[in-house]
């Protein structure tokens, strides 16, 4: 697939600097869910994620270090391309999942050395989808179960979705009219 570029407004929502990709952008991306790209913004170049809004569209975030906050401001544009990518970067694992990964028997550490990024991805995204404390340890549980009968990949949650806690309600991305800048 070819790369796309697009200018689009660097907006702040519950404190975190994201870009919400236009419809356009979004519809020609290859998947409604999460999209591994090489994405350069306002010249920087980086590996990443855009992750779904849970309603059919997309968003970018740039509290990923690449950027500093000198260089982009809320409300103002930003010059993007994104180049869709066949390797998916490596997730940051929170502590409490790597903890339980390596506390776990020999055969669920290997299974999880495995998997694809993607995958690896796709039981963070599922595990991180929680503000209560409680499920999220359930859901490590559930994880690790679940790898001790060699599954691959958490099940029975909407790829499509907006799955972070900080920026979604009902698996949305919450507008940007509540709480962005």
């Amino acid at each position: 697939m070819n790369s796309i570029s697009f200018t689009a407004p660097v907006r702040v929502l519950a404190s975190r600097w994201i870009i919400q990709l236009p419809d356009e952008v979004s519809r020609s991306l290859p998947s409604r869910g999460q999209v591994a790209v090489q994405a350069t913004v306002n010249g920087h170049t980086f590996s990443t994620v855009v992750e779904p809004d849970g309603e059919f569209g997309h968003w970018l975030n740039l509290d990923s270090g690449i950027l500093s906050r000198e260089e982009v401001a809320a409300g103002s544009s930003a010059d993007i391309m994104l180049t869709p990518a066949a390797e998916w970067p490596e997730p940051v694992v929170p502590r409490d999942l790597a903890e339980a990964i390596a506390a776990s028997p020999l055969t669920i550490q290997l299974l999880w050395n495995s998997i694809t990024p993607m995958a690896r991805r796709e039981w963070v995204r599922w595990i991180n989808a929680t503000r209560n404390a409680a499920t999220r340890e359930r859901r490590i549980e559930v994880a690790i179960s679940k790898m001790e009968h060699g599954k691959r990949r958490p099940c029975c949650f909407n790829l499509a979705s907006c799955t972070d806690p900080e920026l979604s309600r009902s698996g949305k991305l919450i507008k940007l009219s509540e709480g962005s800048t």
